[in-house]
């Protein structure tokens, strides 16, 4: 998988992202009814002199879960605390950390479906009372010590909220679901980040950039980053489509963001199993690549895009797949996705 493509973030990207994020929800392009429920959230709990309420944010990486977190730290005038969930594996590592907050904190567990079950139960009791139980002692002579802790707002960030226990989902006063930006919303989002870079590009060559960033801003402002790289060591002081389209051949990233992984994936499909459905390990096998990568970075992509569909059968590539890759539907005389 190309790591321009890939939506998670590596730890050589963390500044250069630090520096784009938005530092306000007004700032914050795109989620719209997202932004209006938690500035709602926001203005409430500043009015009544409270903590604000829990915040679940859930969606795919890449979409501005962290950054959204910050901001709600910001507009509440409250430090933020930042963990996460693989780095909770026991119940006393989360007791430090609650015991630890400061009156109106608010607490950042990213991932926080990866927490051990016995931290998440602790957590419970510090979500709705503002305490939590400690064992003190071993064995038979072992007892349990309530202890009082400040007032703080958690924001937990996941990327798989279907496998978070209910217990925990229903102590959130509120869940943001976060979808996929739109061509228009990314487009945005990179003449707001070529502002802060300085850079001078025009329109439509970050409507380019736009339509191959799978709706996700981090992998929109990662192929900015290689296109002002690209268009620097040009000489070329402002990017123009065509520049833009150039840094992105050398990338191998395509029209519909898909990079060479994507398109070793769709040609299995297409030329070794025409019309006929496919299962994960085969394919796997077939491009050399890890089931794991395929599951969950490949595939969600095509899917979203109309490029190939999941059956009771395996993966089977669509019309779509075929008339991007330039190949002829199949004729085989099965019943396939062409008969519907």
């Amino acid at each position: 998988m190309s790591d321009l493509t890939d939506p998670q973030i590596e730890r050589s990207e963390l500044a250069f992202e630090a520096s784009l994020r938005p530092g306000s929800l007004d700032e914050f392009v795109g989620q719209e009814n997202v932004r209006k429920q938690l500035s709602l959230i926001l203005d409430a709990a500043a009015i009544q002199k409270r903590v604000a309420d829990h915040i679940l944010l859930a969606g795919p990486p890449g979409l501005g879960k962290t950054t959204l977190a910050m901001i709600v730290a910001k507009e509440s005038n409250a430090n933020l605390r930042l963990t996460s969930g693989p780095a909770i594996q026991h119940a006393g590592d989360l007791a430090a950390v609650l015991s630890s907050l400061m009156p109106g904190e608010v607490l950042f567990i990213d991932e926080i479906h990866r927490m051990a079950r016995s931290a998440e139960e602790m957590l419970y009791l510090a979500m709705e009372d503002f305490r939590i139980d400690v064992m003190v002692g071993k064995g038979p002579g072992a007892t349990s010590v309530s202890l009082e802790i400040a007032p703080f707002t958690l924001v937990g960030a996941t990327t798989r909220s279907g496998i978070l226990a209910n217990p925990l989902r229903d102590r959130f006063g509120f869940t943001a679901n976060l979808e996929f930006y739109s061509d228009d919303e990314l487009a945005s989002v990179l003449a707001r980040a070529a502002r802060q870079l300085g850079i001078e590009i025009h329109t439509d060559a970050t409507a380019a950039i736009a339509s191959r960033s799978r709706g996700t801003p981090r992998i929109a402002n990662r192929l900015l980053r290689r296109v002002r790289d690209f268009a620097l060591v040009n000489s070329h002081s402002v990017i123009s489509v065509a520049i833009a389209n150039d840094a992105m051949s050398i990338y191998e990233v395509d029209s519909l963001g898909l990079d060479r992984l994507d398109r070793e994936v769709l040609k299995v499909l297409c030329t070794s199993y025409p019309g006929r459905a496919v299962g994960l390990s085969t394919i796997a096998v077939s491009v050399g690549e890890e089931q794991d990568t395929i599951d969950g970075v490949v595939e969600p992509y095509l899917v979203r895009s109309g490029l190939v569909v999941r059956t009771p059968k395996g993966r089977e590539a669509t019309a779509a797949a075929y008339q991007h890759l330039g190949l002829p539907k199949p004729n085989n005389g099965q019943a396939s996705l062409f008969d519907l």
